[in-house]
């Protein structure tokens, strides 16, 4: 069986403390080493507070050895957080300081300044003026000061100054996360989508990813050779056989299989699942079996599965592989999700990676099917939509692959929810898996068989569609809408799933409306989307995906985040402050990529 401790062999990158100082000796430096120290270890210690890693544990944070107040120590920090894996630094001053002497350099990690906001000391001056500097060398920083003046010996982090280091750690780690991994492409381009045309300039230049591939052939293989663990797939079996609800056959009589076929179809996407798990993170259990190049895995930390149609017009589709493996859990137990995006669509697998590293949470994966505005609904079903949904809705659908915890049977302060697997109850657990039922694939889609997952997510959570697509000449651009996933009466619901397939997951979903761009209707958000599919993160996390995707230097093409949360790195005022989508389309531009 694959263990956390296996699957993240690699270890998690750790958040680099900076305490920069006035370097003036014989008075100056010496008041001021104490205080500068103390918000060093301030921030530390919120950071390892609040936020985790993938395997749910605290992020690490090094401080600095001593404080900074030149080259010499900035150059012995920068070799300290080399040995130490410090993935993302944080500068933090409360005075004046030298500042190309003092700042970190390091133009592939994500950094930001914190310059205290007090009258005794100028660290507002040094914080402008090193941002100056960052902007003059191309290095990017993220600004924070108070907005409010703190006492020189106010140890507290104000809410404000919290709120800007928590989101750009978050931000921060999830970029450095990436780094050095890979995207496992299991096999090649599904039914023409281009998003399953796997760009490795891409993967490597904007996210510091390495591409993986093999032949669906491989699936074939592993599974005719039995390289897997056979006590895992018995254990696997009994529970799927205890936890998993076979659903009616949708198809015509005429298609329908005998209880042998079906039986063989559950044997074979149990296997399935196992194979494409040990294909991203390896399984130490095949090399006990003999298997040992097979043991090692791709460092997978997404992938995707072609399926349609050269595997599906044969065996079994990968529906259930899929849906477990983004599930927050399997036979066991409770786990972080393995991330597959659905044919292979390796834009929407890293849209899934970018919400699954901010928030720990399983993501769904989902066609943006259809545009229901209140009159065709009040026309098809005699209902007039309201609530968030009273200015029409979105019907997010695909094939069965939907992680299991889309189903929002999880709770939080007695909401639904999508919760980081640390959180997840095994009543929760089960609840998600009673509210599934595994319908036999429509052979008319998939002559193979195979089962889809079916089920319709809980109305009430605030929830991010997000999307990265790839425009020639241009570059990867993300889009995002926050919005709510709401509740329809079951006659309506019912009404509207029939006239598409109702044997596959059902999410119903209304953006927030701004009045502005893309956000003057649902229908110009449905119409703006750039590709047929969808990640769709429990919370929103819009603020926090503008500020991976500035790290990144991603531009954002459409978004409906307040004004007030959006933080990127300071220099990008300097590209034009009445106009930000515009900015932020010119300083990714100018910067570039994070790894070119």
């Amino acid at each position: 069986m694959t263990h956390q401790d296996y699957r993240y062999k690699q270890a998690f990158p750790k958040i680099g403390i900076r305490p920069t100082i006035d370097g003036r000796r014989k008075g100056v430096r010496e008041s001021l080493e104490e205080q500068t120290m103390r918000m060093a270890t301030s921030v530390a210690e919120l950071l390892t507070a609040e936020l985790r890693y993938p395997d749910g544990s605290p992020v690490e944070c090094v401080v600095a050895e001593s404080c900074i107040g030149g080259v010499a120590e900035a150059a012995a920090a920068a070799e300290l957080f080399n040995r130490s894996n410090v993935g993302v630094t944080i500068t933090v001053t409360p005075c004046w300081c030298y500042g190309t002497e003092t700042m970190d350099m390091s133009p592939s990690i994500p950094t930001a300044i914190w310059g205290f906001n007090g009258t005794e000391r100028p660290g507002a001056v040094y914080l402008a003026a090193v941002l100056s500097a960052h902007a003059q060398k191309g290095i990017p920083a993220f600004g924070i000061y108070g907005e409010d003046v703190q006492d020189g010996g106010d140890t507290t982090i104000p809410d404000d100054v919290r709120e800007k280091l928590l989101r750009f750690s978050r931000a921060g780690l999830a970029a450095a996360t990436m780094k050095g991994r890979a995207y496992l492409s299991i096999g090649s381009v599904s039914m023409g989508i281009a998003g399953s045309i796997v760009n490795d300039s891409f993967f490597q230049e904007y996210l510091g990813m390495r591409n993986e591939y093999v032949d669906m052939s491989e699936l074939t293989r592993r599974i005719e050779e039995e390289i897997y663990d056979p006590e895992e797939y018995k254990l696997a079996l009994a529970w799927v056989k205890e936890n998993c609800i076979e659903g009616p056959d949708n198809n015509p009589p005429h298609l329908q299989t005998d209880r042998k076929r079906k039986e063989y179809e559950w044997e074979t996407v149990v296997k399935m699942t196992q194979i494409v798990r040990d294909l991203m993170a390896g399984n130490p259990r095949l090399a006990e079996l003999g298997f040992t190049e097979e043991s090692m895995g791709h460092h997978a930390i997404v992938s995707g599965f072609q399926g349609q149609r050269q595997w599906t017009d044969h065996s079994p589709n990968g529906d259930f592989l899929e849906s477990i493996l983004n599930s927050s859990f399997d036979w066991n137990g409770k786990r972080s999700p393995y991330l597959v995006a659905t044919e292979n669509d390796s834009l929407n697998g890293v849209s899934m990676l970018f919400g699954s590293l901010l928030t720990h949470t399983a993501q769904i994966f989902a066609d943006v099917r259809t545009y229901w505005s209140p009159d065709s609904v009040a026309r098809v079903t005699g209902h007039q939509l309201e609530g968030k949904a009273k200015d029409g809705i979105l019907h997010l659908i695909n094939s069965g692959s939907a992680a299991l915890d889309g189903t929002g049977q999880q709770s939080r302060d007695g909401n639904p929810a999508l919760k980081p697997f640390w959180e997840i109850t095994d009543e929760e657990v089960q609840t998600c898996l009673q509210s599934t039922s595994w319908r036999p694939a429509s052979v008319e889609y998939f002559r193979g068989g195979g089962y889809s997952a079916d089920f319709l997510t809980k109305g009430g959570m605030p929830v991010t569609m997000t999307r990265l697509n790839l425009v020639k000449g241009l570059g990867p651009v993300l889009q995002l809408a926050q919005g709510y996933t709401v509740d329809l009466p079951d006659e309506v619901h019912n009404t509207l799933d029939q006239r598409t397939d109702p044997t596959w997951p059902s999410t119903w979903f209304a953006p927030i409306l701004t009045g502005t761009g893309a956000f003057t209707s649902v229908y110009e958000v449905m119409n703006q989307w750039g590709a047929n599919h969808g990640s769709i993160s429990y919370g929103h996390i819009g603020a926090d995906l503008l500020t991976l995707a500035s790290i990144l230097r991603i531009p954002v093409s459409m978004h409906n985040v307040p004004d007030s949360e959006i933080f990127r790195p300071r220099a990008w005022g300097l590209f034009g402050t009445s106009e930000p989508e515009s900015a932020d389309y010119r300083a990714c531009s100018v910067f570039g990529p994070l790894y070119r």
